[in-house]
């Protein structure tokens, strides 16, 4: 007794929780308890339980509890119950869904209650074809697999189910119901009677002459009969819910074209047909009445309130008898349905349209790519897109582990734009028929699979895209919101739904290439044309093989793949080609190998690189930089006309941009012994690269960030990047003033904290600028400013010193001299613009004198531009650029040291320090202060990093020399000129390239020993980039001139003429040490020092040639290469002389004068000197030639000037004695022989 009493308590207990649940969530509240109604329930729920064989010995699943919709709807986490199964049942279930996912949890619940399709405001028309589970706490959506409508209003026991909370996405916030099995009636499901007599129907091919028919029988109500052959999405369109089906003779087959005829349902109460209604099943709908489409000149069938949905039985039918009435009134069939035009043709690529297939597919759901866009994998071989029905319905259950059943369904294959795999499509012809429900519990989904259905869905219904630029573009919005969600934006935000008051960032980021391939304007889609019309029309049948536009990478791949094409293109054998390289020594070598550069465009990109991010300022660095999830990219932004960008309000912004340089600054540490190891890349040390973007604003596209977006708080360097966009309205006070000068950035040395005064300084970035203020301050008024207040002494000189540092140096790069700007602060301190406020401190008592004062900008502070024309002020203090005139900038004047110019810059190397101030000019090799280690390594700091430190033995002051042609307007030949830059204004500002201009200001101008004018950078110095470099260089030929108009004040630096070759004045020729440059005998070094590693030595000539044209003379200096081509020799004839010189190391020639004795540097003539000297003297040499040249001292007003000398010419007998100008001084170019006209122009090569 014992022994049977526990489990008899026990289920006592149980019967006691069933009656207390049936009460509460089923029996009406105002009724006594039903305990009919209770054992029903019992009932259903032993037999469920003992049908499974495996109950234990128990008759009651006593492990089991009910639960109410309203428990359901607080459970947060997806379960599933099967009381129908067996634990070794969900075992083998759970193992094999473990194989592909994570199963879901099973939990030992009961479900009850009432199956509708209304929802919880039960009216009619709130119905939608949506199903609920229903019962007294609430209610249910639910899905099943095979609705019969005689279930509909009944009370069941669902044996079989799992539920799902609410999706991220499903802003309705309520979990689902997945009804695996048929649920078990709890009463008694009623039958409906057969009818007394068959019931009169019109079969499809009949049904199909009715429509065209012109008699009163059209517009009676008539019953339909035949097979489902095709069954449509349901469609919502101008708030009205319908769905069509098309109706077939019983015996043809499914799908057969003959004879069908198409039904609209849109009555609200019959929507729920949708569920139950099964493609190859006969069916029979009644009271049908026939009604015109709007918009539209043909009829189709429709249903009325009153239809009905029943199975056919060929014994309760009979064919309707029309009898004489229809016999000639049946019209032809209606003509078929205007095919609207395909969205997209491909443009320019007609005749290359391909034609999808159409057919049936089942299959399961492998993965989920892309929910919102409605992208799924199917099979793990197929990629399915839902998103040309309307499957918002189907959404909630699609997850790995679905069956479907795909009816005419478009197969696609070979999409191109970077889809690989066939798609599968249904438009609104075809059906997706639920055929199993996943056992995986849903995966976690990342923030861009939750937001973006509504603008996916503008994509396809307002933009008219095809299947193949749809897939691009929804893989292009996952791309760009992987780029800056969420730190840059929200996912929402991104992926908002597009209107004209708030447009989606993400769609206005695609906008241009949809534009380009989908221009606007595209027929709209026909909802009825494409479901009723035969032949089949719709976007999915004809599509074109997609050419992917473009890609939106990271700025992070941006960066590293411009690096990889940069070094992948660094060859030094290209940056110092032969001849050349082969008479530099290890330390030139090197150093011409220290840096180089390479400018990357979006067309060397496949497919073509878009640009977009953030625009950000750093305080760090002074400049912007372009920022996305990945990190930041510096830029360089330029507007227009060589106009200065000084809108802070960009800041902040989005940006996106086509059009972009993409420059790799590379830096390399080497140590090559000479040119016959440049191939051999173990001598690079070290390389380092640079990597920036120089962008106009006229390219880009601005999009102003929503003030809602989140700062960037999560990055490293967030506390550097200021994202002013975000910022608040501007409050509190202000004050105008206009630019005069602005300094350079560079460190200086500041205390943390102003309060602690024997703190240790720390060098800051920082800068200054010189300005005049604009009248008095200003406070604000509403959502403006009022008046300048006036001030206390109106004659006082309004000059103003401002300094920048810390976050403040973020707004280096809007700060532009000549320009107009309003500093705004918070109101707590008063009189804070004025000299006596307490930000305001006198940097020294000669500016206090001068009545100027410094005032610091603090960090919260912020700089607006305001535009000169609303400030009168302003117009009579702007002016232009600073320019010294180029009289003053290369003359011997120093009262005003400090030049300003525009240039174009020809050339940037890396070179030795500057050994003195003035009257000095670096060179080009040691004896100029090139720092070479004992292995030949060039000793260069790294020129994009920090200062190194002070008194380091090891850290050699850097420099960079920068040959510019000077920018001058009614000078036809610009002179060049050289513009150092050394420690502490390193590194180099971006933009700095050969083929830029530039504007320079206030540069501290120098002179060297042979006086040719030179220009440092110092701390006042500024530099602003006006233009870029040309995309493509034009090779423009030197002018051809007469020497004597080198003599002329605007002669040009380089040039060509024809001359004759007069007399030699000196040759050498010389092996030295590529590591230390000391000459070379027998091919060792004469240094006998250890700190040359190996004996290497390279060859190096020189010679000095008399020229004249018949207008002038001038003495031509030829070096190494150029001397083969002065003296005539071919190839092998220089390099056997060469080797001649190797034995003695160096051969030396000095011809005093035209026609006067040989000076020698051997102690004895040897046959090598002979050869030598017989050579100059030859016709050989002495010949006519065209010589390419560049002065040899660039023009310039310092220094004395040559006179005129007196020479005797003799003319015949009569002696002639004249005057002529000095010697004029060239540096060869290159020599070629005469194009002389006919056969003799040719000059025959003694090799």
């Amino acid at each position: 007794m014992t022994g049977s009493r526990g489990p008899v308590l026990s289920e006592q207990a149980w019967l006691e929780a069933t009656r207390a649940f049936i009460q509460e969530t089923i029996c009406p509240t105002d009724q006594e308890p039903d305990v009919h109604l209770t054992q029903l329930v019992i009932d259903c729920v032993k037999r469920i339980w003992c049908s499974q064989e495996r109950n234990q010995g128990f008759a009651l699943p006593l492990n089991y509890s009910f639960a109410s919709v309203q428990k359901l709807r607080s459970h947060h986490q997806p379960c599933c119950s099967h009381l129908s199964w067996s634990s070794s049942a969900y075992e083998a279930w759970a193992q094999e869904a473990e194989s592909s996912g994570n199963p879901l949890p099973q939990e030992q619940l009961l479900l009850l209650g009432t199956l509708t399709d209304l929802s919880q405001d039960s009216e009619q028309e709130s119905r939608d074809g949506s199903l609920f589970v229903r019962d007294n706490t609430g209610i249910l959506g639910c899905e099943l697999l095979g609705l019969d409508l005689s279930w509909l209003g009944h009370l069941f026991l669902f044996p079989s189910w799992s539920y799902l909370p609410p999706a991220k996405w499903d802003s309705s916030g309520e979990g689902h119901l997945e009804l695996w099995d048929a649920p078990v009636p709890v009463f008694p499901l009623s039958v409906s009677p057969e009818p007394l007599t068959p019931l009169p129907v019109l079969y499809p091919r009949m049904a199909s002459q009715v429509l065209g028919h012109r008699s009163k029988l059209r517009n009676a109500q008539s019953n339909l009969a035949g097979k489902l052959v095709r069954l449509s999405p349901l469609v919502r369109s101008q708030q009205k819910t319908y769905f069509i089906l098309s109706l077939g003779e019983p015996t043809s087959a499914a799908g057969q074209a003959v004879g069908q005829v198409p039904i609209i349902v849109q009555v609200p109460a019959q929507l729920v047909w949708h569920r139950a209604l099964r493609p190859g099943e006969d069916y029979v709908l009644t009271e049908l009445r026939v009604s015109r489409i709007h918009g539209h000149r043909y009829r189709v069938w429709t249903t009325t309130p009153a239809s009905n949905l029943v199975l056919l039985n060929p014994e309760c039918v009979r064919e309707l008898e029309l009898g004489l009435e229809l016999e000639g009134a049946l019209e032809a069939e209606p003509k078929p349905f205007p095919a609207p035009s395909n969205s997209q043709a491909g443009k320019g690529q007609k005749g290359l349209s391909q034609d999808s297939l159409l057919l049936h597919y089942k299959g399961t759901v492998t993965g989920v790519l892309n929910e919102p866009a409605g992208l799924y994998e199917l099979d793990r071989q197929l990629e399915l897109c839902l998103a040309y029905q309307q499957f918002q319905g189907l959404r909630r259950v699609m997850r790995p582990g679905v069956s479907l059943e795909l009816r005419d369904v478009h197969l696609l294959q070979l999409l191109g734009g970077g889809t690989e795999r066939p798609v599968l499509a249904p438009c609104l012809h075809g059906a997706v028929l639920l055929r199993a429900f996943s056992c995986q519990k849903p995966g976690a989904q990342s923030s861009h699979q939750v937001h973006g259905a509504p603008l996916y869905e503008q994509l396809i219904w307002k933009h008219q895209l095809g299947l193949p630029l749809y897939l691009w573009a929804s893989r292009a919005l996952v791309e760009l919101a992987c780029k800056l969600c969420p730190h840059m934006l929200r996912h929402g935000q991104f992926l908002q739904h597009s209107s004209p008051a708030h447009p989606s960032l993400g769609l206005q980021l695609l906008a241009p290439a949809l534009n380009d391939l989908a221009p606007p304007g595209s027929a709209r889609r026909n909802v009825h044309s494409e479901i009723l019309e035969e032949p089949h029309r719709c976007p999915l049948q004809k599509y074109v093989r997609l050419q992917t536009p473009c890609s939106f990478p990271t700025l992070d791949a941006l960066a590293a793949e411009g690096q990889q094409k940069a070094w992948a293109s660094f060859d030094p054998k290209a940056l110092l080609p032969l001849p050349e390289a082969a008479y530099l020594t290890s330390c030139q070598l090197n150093q011409r190998l220290a840096w180089s550069w390479f400018c990357i465009r979006p067309s060397a990109f496949c497919p073509a690189q878009v640009l977009v991010g953030v625009l950000v300022a750093s305080s760090r660095k002074g400049y912007l930089c372009l920022r996305d999830q990945s990190g930041a990219l510096p830029c360089l932004l330029l507007a227009q006309d060589s106009q200065p960008v000084t809108d802070s309000r960009l800041i902040g912004c989005l940006v996106r941009a086509e059009r972009f340089q993409l420059v790799v600054e590379r830096n390399v540490k080497s140590n090559f012994p000479s040119w016959k190891e440049l191939g051999v890349a173990d001598f690079i040390q070290k390389q380092k690269a640079r990597v920036y973007i120089q962008i106009f604003l006229a390219d880009c596209l601005i999009l102003p960030v929503p003030r809602s977006a989140p700062h960037s708080v999560t990055s490293p360097a967030s506390a550097q990047m200021e994202p002013s966009c975000l910022e608040q309205p501007p409050e509190g006070q202000s004050r105008l003033f206009v630019l005069s000068h602005k300094e350079t950035l560079m460190k200086l040395n500041f205390c943390a904290s102003s309060r602690a005064s024997t703190e240790v300084l720390k060098p800051t970035f920082s800068f200054q600028v010189s300005g005049v203020w604009l009248g008095g301050t200003q406070r604000k008024m509403g959502t403006g400013w009022g008046p300048p207040e006036p001030l206390k002494e109106e004659n006082r000189d309004q000059k103003v010193l401002l300094l920048f540092r810390g976050s403040s140096v973020r707004w280096f790069a809007f700060l532009h001299p000549g320009q107009v700007y309003r500093l705004v602060a918070p109101p707590s301190t008063p009189m804070l613009f004025e000299a006596e406020g307490a930000s305001c401190v006198s940097r020294r008592p000669l500016e206090l004198a001068a009545g100027g004062s410094c005032l610091t900008v603090q960090d919260e502070w912020t700089l607006e531009p305001e535009s000169s024309q609303d400030v009168p002020e302003a117009l009579s203090l702007q002016r232009a650029l600073p320019e010294s005139s180029l009289p003053s900038l290369l003359s011997g004047n120093f009262t005003d040291s400090l030049v300003s110019f525009s240039a174009e810059i020809l050339s940037r190397t890396v070179c030795g320090p500057l050994l003195g101030r003035c009257w000095t000019k670096p060179g080009n090799d040691l004896s100029w202060g090139q720092v070479c280690s004992s292995d030949g390594t060039v000793v260069l700091a790294d020129p994009f990093g920090p200062c190194p430190p002070a008194g380091s033995a090891r850290a050699p002051r850097r420099c960079v020399k920068l040959t510019v042609a000077l920018g001058t307007a009614h000078c036809e030949f610009p002179p060049h000129l050289d513009v150092y830059m050394e420690e502490p204004h390193l590194p180099v500002p971006l933009g700095l390239l050969p083929g830029a201009r530039v504007h320079f200001s206030r540069l501290e101008k120098r002179v060297s020993r042979s006086h040719n004018v030179y220009c440092c950078f110092q701390s006042s110095t500024h530099v602003q980039v006006l233009s870029f470099p040309p995309e493509t260089t034009v090779s423009v030929p030197l002018p051809h001139i007469y020497l004597a108009e080198l003599h002329g004040g605007r002669a040009p630096l380089r040039a060509t003429a024809s001359c004759h070759v007069v007399s030699v004045f000196s040759l050498e020729l010389q092996w030295v040490c590529a590591h230390c440059s000391s000459v070379c005998l027998q091919g060792r070094c004469t240094r006998q020092d250890p700190s040359c590693p190996t004996q290497t030595s390279v060859s190096q000539a020189s010679i000095r040639l008399l020229v004249e044209d018949g207008t002038a003379e001038a003495m031509v200096t030829c070096k190494n290469h150029h001397v083969t081509e002065a003296l005539g020799l071919c190839p092998s004839e220089w390099t056997s002389l060469l080797e001649s010189a190797r034995g003695p190391g160096r051969v030396a020639l000095q011809f005093t004068r035209p026609g006067a004795h040989l000076e020698s540097s051997a102690e004895k003539i040897g046959p090598l000197t002979l050869f030598l000297r017989a050579l100059c003297t030859s016709p050989a040499v002495l010949r006519p030639v065209e010589l390419s040249f560049e002065l040899e001292r660039r023009p310039c007003n310092i220094g004395p000037l040559e006179p005129p000398r007196l020479q005797r010419f003799q003319c015949g007998e009569l002696p002639v004695l004249t005057r002529l100008n000095p010697r004029l001084r060239l540096t060869c170019l290159s020599i070629r022989e005469p194009q002389l006209p006919g056969p003799l122009g040719a000059r025959a090569s003694p090799c």
